[in-house]
């Protein structure tokens, strides 16, 4: 009899173990699932049927329902009609995603944006670019890489979307997939993180930061953290725990899909090592820098206009938006969209060394902190950027880097061939082939 007491019990408590971690996991899924069709809809103008049927990309999420209503701005989606989840729109801070106690009627503030045109060709301004022929670039072979990056008709495999490259400021290879153009705006992912690092750098450059002290979190210091530096955060060797797993629930799938404020996640999180010691990439790093960039300024609207005024609009990326938490914050691990050119330009603004047409955004010191490989990555890391030190596309140039996005999003900056490539997709297919052929296609002056 007590044998089979034990046995009902174990039973019993395995049950509501499964039983919880499902209905954890069917939040996740619904709340990826309402976000993603909120972003895609109101942001880039999709039909439902197009996100459900490309979009809403990660294992399990077609098991969601998903609707949208036009006159609120929003997209529910639920997991057999259980743990319902909305996402909002609001113009200018993108889609967001909700719980049961936001204030939907709650005024807020939106970025003050600049779109004045310059009246100048792309990339300095939205006029058409000089048709220019460069004698150095085996256009053939361009293009022969290009059509390769993409699927044939009837595959899913590549499943690339856009691909531009750029030589000399010209744009001289440009494809998208069927349903896509110049005009769609595209998510960059972890491509975001590298805007975000690049505040600071700006910030550095106008004498207001100096990301070689300790980060200014109070919470940090009566412990260990108080000695983590911005730099240590920028180079993700910080020594804070972080668990960046998408294919369970993990801190960056709870940060992103159930927390009211993203940039207290990896805030909270204790020590694994001491500060330098180890590299560990994390999402929620990133967005403690935005909560820490918020703090530089004095008002809430100061810090929204930062990213527009200092860097997005200044170097004409009109398209692009950050979209932001319950709490206001830019979800800078994540949550940036652009078309492929303004993408680009991010890219040349990089390959120029922080000067955009004669007018400096930040140092060139800048870069060579970027690019200087991380303790502990193995060469592949340096600071929000991912770097080709350690010939990881083993026949591209060494000095190449890149911002990186999940489902294989990129943007290569290529200094010794002065190109910018910018591929994005559904898959991590992008490979050293493709990278290999491009470059190959133009040789030096």
């Amino acid at each position: 009899m007590k044998k089979r007491y034990w046995l009902l019990l174990t039973v019993a408590i395995l049950v509501v173990f499964a039983l919880g971690w499902n209905f954890s996991k069917m939040d996740l899924i619904a709340g990826f699932a309402a976000k993603s069709v909120a972003s895609h809809h109101f942001g880039d103008g999709r039909s439902l049927q197009t996100i459900e049927a490309g979009d809403n990309d990660i294992p399990l999420v077609d098991l969601a329902t998903n609707s949208i209503d036009e006159r609120m701005k929003s997209a529910k989606s639920s997991v057999f009609g259980l743990m319902e989840r909305t996402a909002i729109w609001r113009e200018g801070l993108g889609s967001v995603l909700i719980d049961g106690d936001f204030d939907v009627t709650a005024p807020y503030n939106v970025p003050k944006r600049h779109l004045t045109p310059t009246g100048l060709p792309f990339p300095y301004g939205d006029l058409p670019q000089k048709d220019t022929v460069f004698q150095n670039i085996d256009y053939d072979r361009l293009q022969r890489a290009i059509d390769n990056a993409f699927d044939k008709k009837g595959e899913q495999t590549k499943r690339t979307r856009a691909l531009l490259v750029i030589y000399d400021d010209h744009i001289i290879g440009e494809k998208y997939a069927p349903g896509f153009t110049k005009d769609s705006k595209l998510l960059g992912w972890s491509m975001t993180k590298s805007i975000t690092a690049t505040m600071f750098g700006i910030l550095e450059y106008q004498k207001r930061f100096d990301c070689n002290k300790p980060a200014p979190v109070a919470e940090w210091q009566q412990d260990e953290r108080k000695n983590i530096t911005v730099s240590n955060l920028l180079k993700m060797n910080s020594g804070l725990k972080w668990d960046e797993n998408y294919e369970t629930i993990s801190d960056a799938t709870k940060m992103l899909f159930v927390a009211k404020d993203m940039t207290r996640v990896q805030l909270e999180k204790g020590t694994y090592a001491a500060p330098g010691k180890d590299w560990c990439y994390s999402s929620g790093t990133t967005n403690l820098l935005s909560g820490i960039l918020r703090k530089q300024f004095r008002s809430h609207q100061q810090y929204l206009d930062f990213w527009y005024s200092e860097l997005i609009d200044k170097i004409g990326m009109h398209s692009m938006f950050i979209e932001t938490d319950m709490s206001g914050n830019y979800v800078g691990s994540s949550y940036g969209w652009a078309t492929a050119r303004d993408w680009a330009k991010f890219g040349l603004l990089y390959l120029h060394e922080g000067n955009w047409n004669g007018q400096r955004i930040f140092d060139k010191s800048w870069v060579d902190f970027v690019t200087t490989p991380t303790k502990g990555s193995h060469g592949k890391y340096g600071a929000h950027f991912w770097l080709n030190s350690s010939g990881f596309f083993a026949d591209a140039p060494r000095d190449m880097y890149s911002a990186n996005g999940f489902q294989g999003q990129k943007i290569f900056i290529i200094p010794s061939k002065g190109l910018v490539i910018v591929r994005l997709g559904l898959a991590e297919s992008f490979g050293s082939e493709t990278i290999e052929e491009i470059v190959g296609s133009v040789s030096d002056l």
